[in-house]
This record gives structure tokens, sequence and C-alpha cells, in this order.
């Protein structure tokens, strides 16, 4: 899936930096993803010996989905909690990039996908000779555990729908689905917070989790009552938050999905499954050009121009900016 289907692929134009605390860590660090000709996007870990911390961020590399998506490499060095800035790179529409961090997992910064996303926006991508590639679902794919599910649909286009369940809270049942088009990952999703519940805090930490959460990067919901002063964002803001994790965990694919992805009551352990089933069902779903695919669904290519605005200098501002300032 991807919300930017232009037919060459892309990276940054320049290099951008990110600092903040880990949301299950605590630990800050500083990432900064640098422009790349190919190989997908890749991790770098700086602080650990040469040679041993390049992590690609594909599928196969997933060792824990526990309230995150954690990714390790043969030498078992981790980079955790990635799949807002996977959702961020691939709705901006970059498939090239690599990623360096100082520390063990990507800062959680205000708990969604923005200031990623706006800070790509606001630095630019250019346009790399390459193609670009699409998976495209032909037959259905489905996981199930008990009563929850994620399934991948045949579909002209790519769409992604998620409902959620937690009875008893603030939340209830919610349900939004988004066709990936003109941008509407950023408009609709990017913003959207990750959240949590009062009376798991303190389980969570006890077990090495939510150490760096905060009402400045989560929505915190005590039963019926948000507890964060500023309310929400969108009144349904937690499945829309919902359904960035799962864009998130599907841009592990390493390519576009142009498919139907419905997800309910799913995290990040199905969608992970989803994923092993999808590549271990080969025969489901064919890989294209994006350009063929255009063309085979009688559509016209969108244009190859880049949206973005050009650099203008200034400080690095709420923990992101420029790499270098």
């Amino acid at each position: 899936m991807s919300d930017n289907p232009n037919i060459h692929q892309k990276t940054l134009r320049e290099s951008i930096s990110f600092v903040g605390v880990g949301l299950h860590s605590g630990h800050k660090t500083r990432l900064t993803i640098h422009p790349a000709e190919s190989g997908g996007i890749n991790f770098q870990r700086s602080d650990v010996p040469p040679g041993t911390g390049l992590v690609a961020a594909k599928w196969y590399n997933v060792v824990d989905t526990t309230l995150s998506t954690v990714l390790s490499n043969e030498h078992g060095v981790q980079v955790a909690t990635v799949e807002h800035l996977m959702a961020a790179l691939h709705g901006c529409g970059v498939d090239n990039a690599l990623i360096d961090i100082d520390g063990p997992e990507v800062p959680i910064l205000d708990g969604s996908a923005e200031p990623f996303t706006s800070t790509i926006e606001k630095y630019g991508t250019r346009e790399l000779p390459e193609r670009r590639n699409a998976i495209w679902i032909q037959q259905p794919i489905e996981v199930r555990q008990g009563d929850k599910f994620a399934l991948l649909l045949p579909n002209p286009g790519q769409r992604i729908t998620v409902t959620i369940d937690f009875p008893g809270t603030a939340i209830g049942v919610q349900t939004f689905s988004l066709e990936l088009v003109n941008e509407a990952f950023r408009h609709d999703v990017a913003r959207a917070r990750t959240f949590g519940f009062a009376r798991e805090i303190d389980a969570l930490r006890r077990r090495g989790l939510a150490r760096g959460g905060s009402l400045n990067n989560a929505i915190l919901v005590d039963g019926d009552r948000i507890v964060n002063r500023e309310g929400l964002r969108f009144a349904n803001e937690f499945v829309r938050h919902k359904v960035l994790d799962a864009y998130g965990d599907m841009a592990l694919a390493g390519v576009p999905i142009i498919g139907h992805y419905y997800g309910h009551k799913a995290g990040h352990a199905l969608n992970q499954q989803l994923m092993q089933k999808l590549f271990a069902e080969i025969s489901a779903w064919s890989y294209v050009r994006m350009e063929d695919y255009y063309r085979m669904l009688g559509l016209a290519m969108p244009g190859t121009e880049t949206a973005v605005e050009q650099h203008r200098p200034g400080r690095q501002a709420q923990g992101v900016g420029r790499s270098g300032q």
C-alpha cells in the first residue's frame, strides 16, 4: 500500500534528523534519515560494533510484536517501534533511505506519524531512475486468531479498513476506511496518536514497556474518560491510529500493496502473520510495475512531479530538523 503511487521510486532530497525518547525504553535517541539511491529502507545502529548494525526494514526481520513492531538482524541488533516511521516514509512515497539511529528504539515524538511526514514534506523528496514495483493482490489472504482477523483482498485500488472494539471505555467500537489516494494518509491518518489505558500502565512498566510514555506522546484513557486536557485530534482518533499502525506494518513488504487491507481487532502480531502468509502464498498475488498496473486497468498514470517545498533555513524545533542542525 502506498499513498504516493508515482511510477518512479523516490528518496529524500536531503538528510533530516529527529531527537526524542523511545515509547517503551524511555531512552533518548537521535535518528537521521539519509537519502539512498537503492536498497529499500534500512536502519543503521551507530551505537553497536562496526559491521553489525545494519537492519533491513523488511517483514522477515520482525522478531517481536508486543505493543510495537521490532526488527532484528542476524547479529541480534534490534530496532524497535518502527511502525510510525515506516508509515510516514511509505505515505510520503519514500522507497529508499538509510536511517542512522544511536539507540534501540525509534523516537516516539508526539505519538503520531505527523512529525515525520511534515518534515519529509518540508525538506522534500526526489525521483530516482528506478521504476516502482508493487504487489497486486489477486486472491484473498486471511489470518485469524479467535474473533480477530486481518485480510488482504483483491481491489482495483489501495484501501485500508480497520475496526476496533474496547468495551467499557471511552473508545468503544470504531471503524475507519481509507482509500489511499490524494495524500489521504497524510491528511486523515498521520496526526492520529498512539493510546494506552491508565489501568495497564504499572503492569506495562514492570515488563519494561511504556517507560517513555507520557501525555505528550500518547492519549491516556481512564475508563470512559480521556485524561489529556487537549482532548482528541479526531473524534475517532483511536481507530485512525490503528490504521496508521497497520499501514506501517504493511510497509515492511518493501513495496506498495495494491489491494484492500481489512483488520478486525487486529494488532502488530496479526499483521506480521498476514505478511508471512502473503509471502508464503505467492500464487495469490502478482508482482507488477506501477506503470503496468495503471495500463492494465486503463487508468491514467499520475504525474511524476514531487509536491514538496524547498528547504527553508531554520533552527531545529520540537525534536526535528535538518541533519546537522
